[in-house]
């Protein structure tokens, strides 16, 4: 096989052979966990190398010997349309236990399906029919047709934005139905988020520079764009196999509603009604009515009596079982009630607990860090968080200040 190795050439052929090799790894790392997430990042590190690989192979020689040139010419390798709805399903099953590839989430791939027949009848028109070179008389890659890189750009940029809102949504969710929601922010969500979005300015700011510097849109000139843009794939690629990541939360929208959520559960007697939870709850007017005054009551008694906050993996189905009701209740007093998501609710009861080891000369006997686990948190950063938040000053700072 023809492969014209030079500076430019391997260089890329380093960042593509890495992705393929990432790609295959995370193949094999979804096979063995059963995580979906692994085969959607797999195939995301998949699209990216391909997207590269035409400007490799071009400075191997391809594009100037056959039959190379056709393999470029009737061969799809940027798929720009795929990439977006990838990298949106691959934040929904990282954040969604519940998620499924169901098919309405196929209707997201239809204008890259698209893409492949038109590229797909350009051959069968070509090759079977005319005999010779219709399509591609001015000897350009369909690949790089302006119309078609816009498209994808601009597709990419709307599923990013997706992304990023249903990250925002999960977090609203966490902070809603568990007492940990530190825990399992998933940094990591953030990071790759962040990274493609790197991808996507590039693209901008190489059209930007090359408005003030004609060379980079020479071929040699766009060489350093695609080689940025493998970068920030390796990392993504490295960095994703060593980030596991793993939802408990199964969860979706509640007839379309961004602002409610069901949580789903194996329970099937309990009805959707009973499962919402609204997570807007910044959005409440204060709820005074009288049930609400008993289920205020019936909550505080049981967390004070039985000290629930101790646990550090409590949830508000956890509360809910122990006060014989369901989630969309207890959801509902704590948010209208006290004015509080749960997890800051019951955060609030541990800094009490925690003062009270103050006051008793308890950190004199062992660490804050130790006071803070024996009263529910499970980390440092997260105890120094919430302190902080309910009182205005560190932990220190409050010794201190006593």
């Amino acid at each position: 096989m023809l492969f014209q190795f030079g500076f430019y050439s391997s260089l890329l052929l380093i960042t593509f052979s890495q992705g393929i090799l990432y790609s295959f790894l995370l193949l094999i790392k979804g096979l063995k966990t059963e995580k979906t997430s692994n085969y959607w990042l797999s195939f995301f590190i998949f699209l990216c190398s391909l997207f590269v690989a035409p400007w490799m192979l071009g400075f191997a020689g391809w594009y100037d010997n056959q039959p190379y040139r056709d393999i470029l010419f009737y061969t799809p390798f940027q798929h720009v349309l795929f990439i977006g709805p990838t990298i949106y399903c691959y934040t929904q099953s990282l954040l969604n236990a519940d998620f499924r590839f169901s098919k309405k989430k196929y209707l997201h791939f239809i204008p890259g399906i698209l893409y492949l027949i038109y590229i797909f009848s350009i051959w069968i028109y070509d090759v079977f029919i005319v005999g010779d070179y219709y399509f591609y008389k001015d000897g350009m890659d369909k690949d790089f047709d302006n119309w078609y890189q816009k498209l994808g750009l601009l597709s990419m940029v709307f599923y990013f934005v997706i992304s990023l809102r249903y990250y925002t949504i999960y977090k609203k969710v966490i902070y809603q139905v568990v007492s940990y929601a530190d825990r399992i922010l998933f940094r990591w969500i953030q990071t790759y988020l962040i990274a493609f979005l790197l991808m996507l300015l590039l693209t901008i700011v190489f059209a930007g520079l090359a408005y003030f510097y004609p060379d980079l849109k020479s071929y040699t000139g766009n060489w350093w764009y695609f080689l940025i843009f493998s970068l920030i794939m390796y990392y993504i690629a490295i960095t994703g196999y060593s980030n596991p990541v793993n939802s408990t939360i199964p969860f979706k929208f509640y007839k379309s509603n961004t602002n409610q959520v069901l949580l789903l559960s194996e329970n099937n007697t309990v009805t959707e009604e009973e499962s919402i939870i609204d997570i807007s709850f910044e959005t409440f007017s204060e709820n005074t009515s009288t049930e609400m005054d008993m289920w205020k009551r019936r909550i505080e008694t049981l967390i004070q009596k039985e000290s629930l906050f101790i646990d550090p993996a409590l949830t508000l189905s956890g509360v809910a079982k122990k006060l014989d009701t369901n989630v969309s209740i207890i959801s509902k007093t704590i948010n209208q009630g006290f004015k509080m998501n749960f997890n800051d609710f019951i955060n609030k009861y541990r800094i009490e607990e925690i003062k009270k080891a103050f006051d008793k000369g308890e950190h004199k006997k062992t660490t804050l860090l130790g006071i803070a686990f024996d009263c529910g948190f499970n980390s440092k950063a997260t105890f120094n968080r919430a302190f902080k938040k309910n009182t205005g000053f560190s932990p220190k700072e409050y010794l201190e200040k006593s």
